[in-house]
């Protein structure tokens, strides 16, 4: 491709990836996550069904009198009720999570883009060549293909150069090939 060409698909890449990122921010803010709680964890007691409390507390006030509201025990059973609770502080990064996810979204989103792109430009910069046929069989497969002269084999571009060694190797498979069935038809 010519060095003009790419100036527009990479402008219109990166306002996609810009839109992009300012939806998943957006997005991200509009909704008010704490980064601290207190969890709570209590077990089934008497006829009460368990039950997970959460609440913003500080660290200290993590505990059961302070987490657990409404209280669902009367009064003179909340010490026992709050003895089977256990409680657990917990902190988070959301600015972390929120940045970790818009990264991994914006690589799996340029991986997406750049699949497109080598779907649409693909066939473009890929020739068909005639001369390139499936292998059929080993001793037949040399004799019909037309030698082609090295100037024109060996092109500038990087796709031509790796079409260019693999048809190398599969040439030397076909040499090892042919050289292993000979040895094994003379020692049989």
């Amino acid at each position: 491709m010519s060095p003009g060409r790419e100036g527009p698909w990479i402008s219109v890449v990166a306002a996609v990836m810009i839109v992009f990122l300012l939806e998943a921010v957006g997005f991200a803010q509009a909704k008010n996550f704490e980064d601290v709680r207190c969890k709570c964890i209590c077990p089934p007691y008497r006829n009460i069904t368990g039950h997970i409390y959460n609440r913003n507390v500080s660290q200290k006030d993590c505990n059961c009198l302070h987490v657990v509201e409404p209280m669902p025990v009367p009064g003179h059973d909340v010490e026992a009720y709050c003895l089977l609770c256990e409680c657990k502080y917990e902190e988070r990064s959301s600015n972390t999570i929120k940045v970790t996810i818009i990264i991994y979204l914006s690589v799996v989103g340029a991986l997406l883009l750049y699949m497109l792109f080598l779907l649409l430009v693909d066939p473009l910069i890929r020739k068909h060549d005639p001369y390139t046929q499936p292998l059929h069989n080993e001793e037949d497969s040399e004799e019909m293909r037309p030698q082609v002269d090295s100037a024109q084999a060996r092109g500038n571009t990087v796709l031509e150069r790796v079409e260019g060694a693999q048809q190398r190797w599969k040439k030397q498979v076909q040499e090892q090939r042919k050289t292993v069935f000979d040895r094994h038809k003379m020692l049989s």
